[in-house]
């Protein structure tokens, strides 16, 4: 070994002497970067615009691509979902004991959201999206914290003129000159200390961090519970009565009752279930479209209704796997079920509960 180790040196030495090029400085490894390298790695856009690539992106788009892309973590809505950060609400919480910091309410540069997004989302697959992308999400993002109106189309040319909330409430950090000279040395007190230090309070606040098994494992206790009723309880006679009822598979509901969970957050069924975000779906299969009363449908559905469209099968399987491109103007911002078996399988819950 003593041996060989002085002849790898040598080896090592007259390689790097032939292959590292002439302008090398310092330990004489590598080039300077080219521009177009820093380039392609330099994300940053400052408060002031600089960085900014040239783009556009509307809300409109941007509730699409949130949908497909951010939804799952943050909410259809940017709400926020299980323990995955809020974007959108906490209009003036900053000065409560709990304050909800999101972009609407906490952050002060609209640069540092396109900045975020750009570099380091949707999780899992950062910097897959385009620039125009983007600028969409960010204008949804805005949107949901009603900071701009539906049709804003946000761009690097008016990016500047968008007000953050709280662009006031940032100080510059002086506490260099001001507070870390009294904690010297020579200011130091080392009397009357006490002998033991012990942790007498914990932090009130322990579920920042999401954790998926907790998440997965709530909803799966609520399952059986409500497929025995399903599957035990029998259907009530005015509904087994009505024309419009339909025998369903309780293995195939059963497996849309899972899929249904992404649709929650806007729909409730069951028997104490209320209009929310979207219209109660108690008794939707083969009930006329825009058929719930007191719940304020689009135009479009409305017109369908007048027409005497009704959720069949077909209709509810198109609607489903896109519903945008069934009614343009619905308030459904959820991009649609991608697979086929799944929006086979919610058409099967949402006959179970519409028996």
């Amino acid at each position: 070994m003593s041996k060989f180790l002085p002849k790898l040196m040598t080896a090592t030495a007259l390689v790097a002497t032939f292959s590292v090029p002439a302008f090398a400085e310092g330990f004489g490894l590598g080039r300077a970067a080219l521009p177009e390298e820093i380039a392609a790695w330099n994300l940053d856009i400052s408060p002031n615009g600089d960085g900014l690539p040239v783009g556009s992106g509307s809300v409109e788009d941007g509730e699409m691509i949130f949908s497909e892309n951010c939804a799952v973590c943050h909410g259809e809505f940017a709400e926020g979902a299980g323990n995955w950060p809020k974007l959108a609400g906490g209009d003036g919480t900053l000065a409560d004991k709990d304050p909800l910091k999101t972009v609407g309410s906490y952050w002060p540069y609209l640069s540092t959201v396109y900045d975020y997004v750009r570099r380091s989302m949707p999780f899992g697959a950062a910097q897959t999206m385009s620039d125009d992308d983007v600028y969409a999400i960010t204008a949804y993002i805005l949107y949901s914290n009603y900071l701009v109106e539906d049709d804003f189309v946000l761009s690097n040319e008016n990016f500047l003129d968008v007000e953050m909330p709280n662009a006031e409430g940032f100080i510059v950090d002086d506490r260099a000159e001001t507070e870390y000279t009294i904690f010297t040395e020579a200011n130091a007190c080392y009397e009357n200390c006490k002998e033991n230090v012990e942790i007498t309070k914990r932090a009130t606040v322990l579920d920042v961090t999401p954790e998926e098994e907790t998440a997965e494992a709530e909803p799966a206790m609520e399952e059986p519970v409500e497929m025995a009723a399903a599957e035990e309880a029998p259907a009530p006679e005015p509904m087994e009565e009505a024309p419009m009822a339909a025998s369903f598979d309780a293995a195939l509901a059963a497996e849309g009752e899972n899929v249904f969970k992404k649709c929650k957050a806007c729909h409730q069924v069951g028997e104490d279930a209320k209009n929310k975000t979207g219209p109660v779906l108690n008794g939707v299969y083969g009930a006329p479209v825009a058929h719930v009363d007191g719940f304020k449908y689009s135009n479009d559905l409305l017109d369908a209704n007048a027409s005497g469209v009704v959720w069949d099968d077909a209709h509810l399987a198109e609607f489903i796997a896109k519903p945008k491109g069934v009614y343009k103007k619905t308030k459904m911002s959820f991009a649609g079920l991608r697979k086929e078996e799944d929006v086979t399988a919610v058409i099967e819950y949402l006959k179970s509960v519409s028996q």
